[in-house]
């Protein structure tokens, strides 16, 4: 325990609680817009999204619930709340007694497909509009170099 703590210089510090205010105030934005007029929850659209980005709009669960860093506890409770609004199915993995797959339904898919438009446009009100091309790019060089790290640290 007698390890040296590197603490954050000023200009870390600056930069890491921007960061973190950045993420907290947007999320929290697009969130209530995503609920107020779509009437689509944050963690829904998140499962709805990641659905429609596999083939078959389908994904086991462990890796949908690897994929939005949640516990296997909240994706099992989750995933029952939109299977009973009808927005998803549970489907067995025949090939692994002990895995199941999230499938998406017609009702889920109209659902963000009905969230997206606006969504979309509040992304580019509250953040694309605000950066250049350039800051643009850096950003998204930082946020794929730090997640492939994440990745290999799994833990």
């Amino acid at each position: 325990m007698g390890e040296t703590v590197r603490w954050l210089t000023p200009e870390e510090q600056r930069a890491w609680r921007g960061f973190v205010r950045l993420h907290e105030r947007l999320g929290g934005r697009l969130g209530r817009l995503l609920q107020s007029e779509s009437h689509v929850s944050p963690a829904d659209f998140a499962v709805l999204v990641h659905l429609t980005d596999t083939p078959e709009g389908r994904q086991r669960y462990q890796d949908l619930a690897r994929a939005l860093e949640w516990e296997k506890s909240r994706m099992s409770h989750h995933i029952a709340r939109m299977a009973g609004r009808g927005t998803v199915v549970r489907e067995d993995c025949l090939e692994d007694a002990r895995g199941a797959f999230v499938v998406i339904t017609d009702v889920g898919r109209a659902a963000v497909e009905a969230a997206a438009p606006r969504h979309v446009e509040a992304v580019r009100e509250l953040f694309m509009d605000h950066v250049t091309p350039s800051e643009l790019r850096v950003v998204a060089e930082i946020s794929e170099r730090v997640i492939r790290k994440l990745d290999e640290d799994r833990s």
